[in-house]
C-alpha cells in the first residue's frame, strides 16, 4: 500500500475540484409556484425550504411589514449585492435566482411572496451532489439577516 502525504492529498483534492468546476447541472423543470407552494425538497440534505414539514429541510420564511412590491424590491437589492448571482425569472410575487459557487456549482434559489401572511417563502437547492455542507441554509440565513437591516 502506498502512503500519501498531506500535500499529496491536498493536491488530489484541488485537482478533483477543478475537474468538477464546470458541473453546474441542468436547470430543474420543477421550479416555480404551484397552488401557492414551492416544490418540495428532495430527500438529499442539500435543500432548504420554508414550506417544508421535514425538520432537516425547514427554514424560516422572511417576514416583511411593507407592501409586497416594496418587499420584492428590497429582496432584489439584497440579492443583487451578492457575488455570482443571476436573476432567472421574476413575476410580481416570485423570483428564481441562480447562485454559482466559486467552483462552478449552481444552486437554485426561489422566493415566493405570500402577501396575505406578509412572508417571503424561500427554497434553495443544489443542482448536483448530495451534500452541500450547509451552504444553502447559510446563504438563506444571510439573505434574511441582510433583508432585515
Amino acid at each position: 500500500m502506498i502512503e500519501r502525504t498531506g500535500c499529496e492529498w491536498m493536491l488530489f483534492f484541488v485537482l478533483a475540484m477543478f475537474l468538477f468546476s464546470g458541473c453546474g447541472g441542468s436547470r430543474p423543470s420543477n421550479l416555480g409556484v404551484k397552488d401557492n407552494r414551492l416544490s418540495p425538497c428532495p430527500s438529499s440534505p442539500n435543500c432548504v425550504s420554508s414550506q417544508s414539514d421535514e425538520e432537516r429541510h425547514r427554514i424560516d420564511p422572511i417576514r416583511f411589514s411593507s407592501t409586497p412590491a416594496d418587499a420584492l424590491d428590497r429582496l432584489k437589492k439584497v440579492i443583487g449585492g451578492m457575488e455570482r448571482t443571476t436573476l432567472v425569472r421574476e413575476t410580481p410575487n416570485y423570483l428564481h435566482v441562480e447562485f454559482r459557487t466559486f467552483l462552478g456549482f449552481v444552486d437554485d434559489a426561489e422566493f415566493y411572496i405570500d402577501a396575505e401572511k406578509k412572508v417571503i417563502h424561500v427554497r434553495s437547492a443544489s443542482r448536483v451532489g448530495y451534500w452541500d455542507l450547509g451552504v444553502n441554509r447559510k446563504r438563506m440565513e444571510s439573505i434574511r439577516a441582510e433583508f432585515g437591516k
